[in-house]
């Protein structure tokens, strides 16, 4: 188990990491690492979920989270890793050795780094340090102050470790090491003049002045423009040490390597850091390489004299001659450049060195940069996490950045805002080109874009390439050695971004698409940016840039609203804002009670030819039919999530077919996987999808109805192997085409936890058309969960289905749920309403002939009846039920009665009949018989032993049944059991387990 801080708040296990769920969860996750083994007061808390006024229910928000941390710390078998999550007073301590704490280890190793007296081993531990980043801190939590300032302080401690590894690069002498490790950074950082003066240096050191000298004064002309200040001292310090010519303490080793690889049988390559091959263009194989493709910097080459000392040959444009010198390269024949003696550049010349050929120079018929960006967008909001990461992604070699994610997700925007804060970055140049992947105009051809990039770099018109390939080729040519930004727009797919990836290591793509082009990260190692919709404050700023903050501010609660229906997809908060800003009488609250009705939202989310329709419309008309169709079903689905099985029965397939077009919807980012095998619609998606086929609305929903019915009836058969079924199957039951299978009970109960709320969902849709039969019947099937967490708020979902039995006049029907609400009342302490409840429910069952249902209602009724002090008329009852159970033969409904006839007796007084009831009960099920029933007759029992005087006995019995409900995590039967040792012995063992397990009881409910 290991914890991460570093990078997304996760929490990694051997099975994968653990489903921490929304961003306040991992927030708080982030709060309690941070201070890991001390104690996180409520309101510290509180401060780091909200950067404003808390809600009301806060401190309950708060508890939920925990409560959900802890059981998933304990189903990831924490406590075997010394991991424990607890509550102190008005705090919460999160108890985790250091060890599994990627944000302990990470200060550890620099220590370790500090304490090394070999700069090699320094260089080792600097770099495991850093590998523990996995992108900016505390990614994926929402960060009030105090994590913003947590993140910040991380963030600062990695840029001070990349510094110190450059350092010891540079004590080893490998320069062009320390430069490759700061000029990531220092792009990402372009004012941050520690790293600049660094590079710097480091470049110089490297034999690289002319770069380091540009690096110099692009960081004065930023610090100047933005800043309106100076260099400081550090950074003048670096460039005089430039200008003196200071060797430096380690110059005669820096440069001893270079002297010996330039010697007279040719020129040096040009230097480009260590271990930085030339990309597949500018290998020497295609054919501009063969007729004279560049390879080095068109300011000069690294020439060798006779003496292998090297001298800087001068520009290309000096040493042009004759009646072509004015000429532009890219017009001779073949792109060669000439030497002066008419000789090719590659040609030998008497008492020369061989020359190679040169390149075209950079920005060949003009004196500044290529630039074709779009303008920068405004009104941009947010995605600090997703900006940070485009600048790691793209730090590599060669790197091509994707940026996927779904319609009106703001990837163009998010490119373009990112292209134009690094122009430093990139000084030969920023191209830019929509390929239209999603556009009904359809995409322009891949010849025309490379004619457009061509000519921005100087080729003369007559000298463009007319076939793709010659033209991708000379591209790749132009663009080697190059420093260029190529922004490739609204993809559709790979094959489309091959031909247009510029040649140079030095040069970024950056590529948007809707789909995952999965292809390009393959051949290409392009690196996914993945892009999500806005958190609620992103989107009300999103809001308040275009209405102004005024507007906003006067209806704050209208706003977040206003957010929260669009989803944060900003091209419905910017179409929102587009509708309000034109009608100034509008106000916010207005308009989202407007949108609140699912039936007319997308069309107030739609102006003009721009909206939330007709983008989704775009990436719709691309898909296969087959995936078409399952989109349109999932439109219909009453709940908040699916699996293959539910994509199935709503698309009336079978779970293979529904599984691939699942991962066909999940490539054009129509549908989110959230968890393996689990995926979930954008809201606004849902309703898009809803329209394309709303006649299909009512087949779809029965169809996901039944799959319900069959997998909770697989669960509960799973769960309880004993019981009876509930009921027949309706007339019209649309069996699914496969059901899942549950392999233990541990299995089955977790599929009915985590579909509790859609199946609720399900019940409601269900009792909405009319489907009374299929609502009582979802709901009745989760009674081995309603009976394991009896006390989670269960009455209301039992009172819809008591409504929908009654709707259909079934006297069974109505029977069942009695008994079923009639328990929770109980357990709730409502026994007045679960006795006037319970009443009915033995006659309606003896008229609907259910014989063990009337056992089961006068089992129910007889435990209200001893609450409430009948104990003579609870025992009668229960004695009736186990009778009928046994005329039915039903062991499991003859065990249930018999182990509340045994509490009973015990209650009046006749342990000696409760024991006997007991063993009977226990003699009637096997081993793995319901744990929860299983630990209640161990309880009876031992507390009738105890009454008998057969303390050592009853001591055994009770310890055994505290055991088994804590392996069966079953807390209300160890309290049960615990409770009973404790009034006859006072071991702390007992005790401790005791206080556990009531904390969890608490937590959980």
């Amino acid at each position: 188990m290991e914890f991460r801080l570093l990078g997304t708040v996760s929490v990694d296990t051997l099975t994968g990491p653990l489903p921490l769920g929304p961003a306040k969860r991992r927030s708080l996750l982030a709060a309690l690492l941070l201070s890991a083994n001390t104690p996180v007061s409520m309101a510290r808390l509180t401060d780091c979920l909200w950067d404003d006024t808390p809600p009301l229910h806060a401190r309950g928000v708060i508890q939920g989270h925990v409560s959900r941390l802890r059981a998933l710390l304990v189903g990831a078998d924490a406590e075997a890793y010394g991991v424990e999550l607890v509550t102190l007073g008005d705090a919460y301590l999160l108890r985790v050795p250091e060890t599994l704490l990627d944000s302990q280890r990470f200060e550890e190793l620099l220590m370790l780094a500090r304490e090394q007296r070999s700069p090699a081993d320094s260089v080792l531990m600097l770099k495991e340090a850093l590998s523990l980043w996995q992108g900016p801190a505390l990614n994926g939590a929402f960060a009030g102050p105090p994590l913003q300032a947590a993140a910040h302080s991380l963030e600062e401690s990695r840029l001070a470790t990349v510094e110190q590894l450059a350092l010891a690069y540079a004590m080893l002498g490998e320069h062009n090491r320390a430069a490759s490790v700061l000029r990531a950074e220092a792009v990402a950082h372009p004012m941050r003049e520690s790293l600049a003066a660094a590079l710097m240096t480091a470049l110089y050191r490297a034999g690289r002045q002319s770069e380091a000298l540009d690096w110099f004064h692009r960081t004065r002309r930023l610090l100047a423009d933005e800043l309106g200040v100076d260099p400081g001292h550090e950074l003048a310090d670096a460039y005089a040490l430039i200008l003196r010519g200071d060797p430096g303490p380690d110059a005669a080793r820096d440069t001893a390597p270079d002297a010996r690889r330039n010697t007279a049988d040719g020129p040096a390559a040009p230097t480009r850091g260590p271990g930085r091959p030339r990309s597949g263009s500018g290998s020497g194989t295609g054919s501009e390489r063969g007729k004279g493709g560049g390879s080095g910097h068109g300011s000069g080459t690294g020439i060798a004299n006779s003496n292998g000392a090297v001298s800087m040959a001068r520009p290309v444009a000096e040493r042009r001659a004759g009646p072509d010198a004015g000429a532009e390269p890219a017009d001779r024949p073949g792109g060669l450049i000439s030497t002066g003696n008419g000789a090719g550049a590659g040609a030998d010349s008497p008492g020369l060195p061989s020359l190679r050929p040169l390149p075209l120079p950079p920005l060949v018929g003009g004196p500044h940069p290529t630039d074709l960006l779009p303008r920068a967008p405004r009104g941009f909001h947010g995605r600090g996490a997703e900006l940070a990461a485009l600048t790691r992604a793209a730090a590599g070699e060669a790197p091509v950045c994707l940026v996927t994610g779904p319609a009106g997700v703001g990837k163009t925007a998010l490119a373009l805002q990112w292209a134009h804060r690094n122009p430093a970055a990139f000084p030969d140049g920023r191209l830019f080109a929509d390929l239209r992947g999603f556009s009904d105009t359809g995409e322009p051809a891949l010849i025309e874009v490379l004619r457009e990039f061509l000519l921005a770099l100087g080729v003369a018109p007559r000298r463009v390439p007319e076939s793709v390939p010659a033209a991708a080729a000379l591209f790749r040519s132009l663009t080697d050695r190059r420093r260029l930004l190529v922004v490739l727009d609204n993809a559709r797919d790979s094959a489309t971004v091959r031909p247009l990836l510029p040649g140079g290591t030095d040069c970024v793509t950056l590529v948007t698409s809707r789909h995952r082009l999965e292809g390009l990260i393959a051949s290409d190692a392009a690196r996914p940016v993945p892009l999500g919709t806005l958190e609620p404050q992103d989107s009300t700023a999103l809001l308040a840039g275009v209405l102004g903050e005024e507007r906003v501010l006067a209806e704050p609660v209208a706003a977040r609203r206003l957010a929260g229906l669009c989803g944060g997809l900003p091209l419905a908060l910017r179409v929102t804002a587009a509708r309000l800003a034109g009608r100034p009488q509008w106000t916010l609250a207005g308009l989202a009670d407007e949108l609140a009705d699912e039936r007319s939202r997308l069309t107030y989310l739609d102006v003009d030819d721009t909206g939330v329709s007709a983008a989704l419309r775009l990436t719709v008309q691309q898909l296969p039919p087959d995936a078409v169709h399952q989109f349109a079903r999932l439109g219909h689905h009453p709940g908040s999530h699916f699996d293959p099985y539910t994509a199935a029965a709503l698309a009336g397939t079978d779970p293979v077919v529904a599984a691939a077009a699942l991962e066909r919807l999940a490539t054009a980012h129509l549908v989110t996987e959230t968890a393996p095998g689990h995926w979930v619609l954008h809201d606004l998606v849902r309703l898009y999808a809803r329209g394309l086929d709303p006649a299909s609305g009512s087949e779809a929903l029965v169809g996901v109805l039944d799959h319900y019915i069959a997998t909770a009836l697989a669960a509960a058969d799973t769960a309880e192997p004993g019981g009876e079924p509930c009921f027949v199957l309706p007339d019209d039951y649309h069996r699914p085409a496969a059901t899942r299978d549950f392999t233990d009970r541990a299995a089955a109960m977790r599929w009915l936890a985590t579909e509790r709320d859609d199946l609720a969902l399900a019940a409601v849709a269900a009792r909405a058309a009319g489907l009374d039969d299929r609502a009582w019947r979802i709901i009745l099937l989760q009674w081995p969960q309603v009976v394991w967490r009896v006390r989670d708020s269960w009455a209301p979902l039992l009172e819809l289905a008591l409504d929908s039995a009654r709707t259909e006049s079934d006297p069974y029907a109505e029977s069942r749920v009695i008994n079923l609400l009639g328990w929770v009342l109980t357990a709730e302490g409502r026994t007045a309403e679960a006795a006037a409840l319970l009443e009915r429910s033995p006659g309606l069952a003896r008229q609907a002939g259910d014989r063990l249902g009337e056992a089961t209602a006068l089992i129910n009724l007889a435990v209200v009846q001893a609450e409430e002090g009948a104990l003579d008329m609870a025992l009668k009852g229960c004695g009736r039920a186990v009778g009928l159970a046994r005329e039915e033969r039903d062991a499991h409904t003859e065990m249930l009665a018999l182990q509340h006839l045994a509490r009973m007796q015990l209650t009046a007084n006749r342990p000696q009949d409760a024991l006997d009831s007991a063993r009977t009960a226990l003699d009637l099920g096997p081993e793995h018989e319901e744990a929860a029933r299983r630990v209640l007759l161990l309880t009876t029992s031992g507390e009738a032993r105890l009454a008998l005087g057969e303390q050592s006995e009853g001591i055994r019995l009770l310890d055994r049944a505290a055991e088994e409900a804590e392996r069966a995590d079953y807390d209300e039967g160890a309290v049960r059991a615990l409770e009973a040792l404790l009034r006859v012995t006072a071991r702390s063992e007992y005790r401790k387990r005791y206080e556990q397990a009531v904390r969890r009881l608490a937590d959980d409910g």
